[in-house]
């Protein structure tokens, strides 16, 4: 019988695994749904940080001899990949709002989480932020950023560790933000 009960145990256990590397998986956008913005865009920027590439980056901070650069490394080792894609239009409201929804309704499952939402009718600039949880590591983040005449998306996929980056700000171009901490929550403040 206890064969057969540490049998089970392993398979569960593998099968937890698996679904873990799977929901992970699930935090990187479909970019192929973008197509309609780069068939009108003046200017496209794409960039792919995955696989060996982050490796690479991943061994070279950790052999620089800099605190800063160790820092940089232990924030992105849970990484598993970073994707940015720009779109310039030559011309204001080129592009159809429709185009981008169809990521915000991908966002709009229930694995993310919106953390921002910013509108402004100056310039008619939207800003998204999203994160994605598994148990209580972050394990996906997304920035939408959208004006008349550009569309912006970040997504960075892997456990993001906040704390490490958090001690990176002000350091790096990287903003400097302040942690406050509660028994019930925390709180991430910009500083000026």
């Amino acid at each position: 019988m206890s064969k057969h009960l540490q049998l089970t145990f392993a398979i569960l256990v593998t099968m937890l695994a698996t679904a873990v590397a799977a929901f992970a998986q699930d935090a990187k956008l479909s970019f192929e749904r973008l197509s309609a913005l780069e068939t009108k865009a003046r200017d496209v920027v794409e960039v792919n940080v995955d696989g060996k590439l982050l490796e690479l980056a991943k061994r070279v901070t950790a052999k620089i001899n800099d605190k800063d650069a160790k820092t940089v490394g232990q924030a992105i080792s849970g990484l598993k990949g970073i994707y940015v894609r720009v779109y310039n239009f030559a011309e204001v409201n080129q592009y159809d709002p429709a185009d981008i929804d169809i990521i915000r309704s991908e966002l709009s499952s229930p694995a993310w989480q919106r953390v921002a939402n910013v509108r402004s009718k100056r310039n008619d600039q939207k800003v998204d932020i999203y994160t994605m949880f598994t148990g209580d590591l972050m394990s996906g983040a997304a920035v939408l950023i959208s004006d008349t005449k550009s569309v912006a998306l970040v997504n960075v996929i892997g456990v993001i560790d906040i704390e490490t980056l958090v001690e990176l700000g002000g350091r790096m171009n990287i903003p400097k933000v302040e942690i406050e901490r509660d028994t019930k929550s925390v709180e991430i403040k910009p500083t000026n």
